[in-house]
């Protein structure tokens, strides 16, 4: 049994029927504002751990986190846009961390957690401020998310990008660029939509 299932993110991993990333349970005490964003840190030994482990366990990490920013979205946006780009945000990336756990089962079993916090990309989560967001709503909320979850989203296509070059399965590559496929077209029409409802500086 995971120790995760004892923390608060637990509840998001049971929905996949599949642990996210099994951490010790004090790696995740530290709460980071409302609505269970979590300090995620590196687990130990994480960077000797094979190239493809610790990108299944981190790139899993990552997508949490903006899975746990989308969830926000549709009781806060004023723009029915971007309450549908959250929802299917949310559908992505749960399958994309079933997947990428799944893999881990088949190629990591037993081997424990690879989280590392070093990995190109995940230095973007550092500076996200999800309490501010919570608090947040309608115009106010709309231009503080389309102002983090494009840098989120750099962060991962950060990631898959060096997943790209040093990958040994080619799945995880084929999964990188899906990632940064369909990551850099989110970030355009979020672009796109900070300038069009000028919620830019909200």
């Amino acid at each position: 049994m995971s120790p995760l299932r004892n923390t608060a993110i637990a509840l998001l991993a049971l929905a996949l029927a599949n642990p996210v990333f099994a951490q010790d349970a004090k790696s995740h005490s530290d709460m980071q504002g409302m609505h269970g964003m979590h300090a995620v840190t590196s687990s130990p030994n994480a960077a000797k751990a094979p190239y493809d482990h610790q990108f299944l366990d981190t790139m899993s990490a990552h997508h949490q986190s903006a899975m746990e920013m989308a969830k926000l979205v549709d009781e806060r946006s004023a723009h029915d846009e971007l309450k549908k780009m959250a929802k299917k945000m949310i559908e992505d990336q749960q399958k994309d961390i079933q997947q990428l756990q799944d893999w881990k089962k088949q190629w990591y079993a037993n081997k424990g957690d690879a989280v590392n916090m070093k990995m190109p990309g995940m230095e973007s989560m550092k500076s996200m401020s999800m309490d501010r967001l919570a608090a947040s709503k309608g115009e106010q909320f709309d231009a503080m998310f389309l102002d983090m979850m494009p840098k989120h989203h750099a962060g991962g296509i950060k990631m898959a990008k060096d997943a790209l070059k040093k990958a040994k399965h080619s799945e995880i590559k084929q999964f990188s660029q899906k990632t940064i496929d369909c990551q850099t077209g989110e970030i355009a029409e979020m672009e796109k939509w900070k300038k069009e409802w000028k919620v830019a500086g909200k």
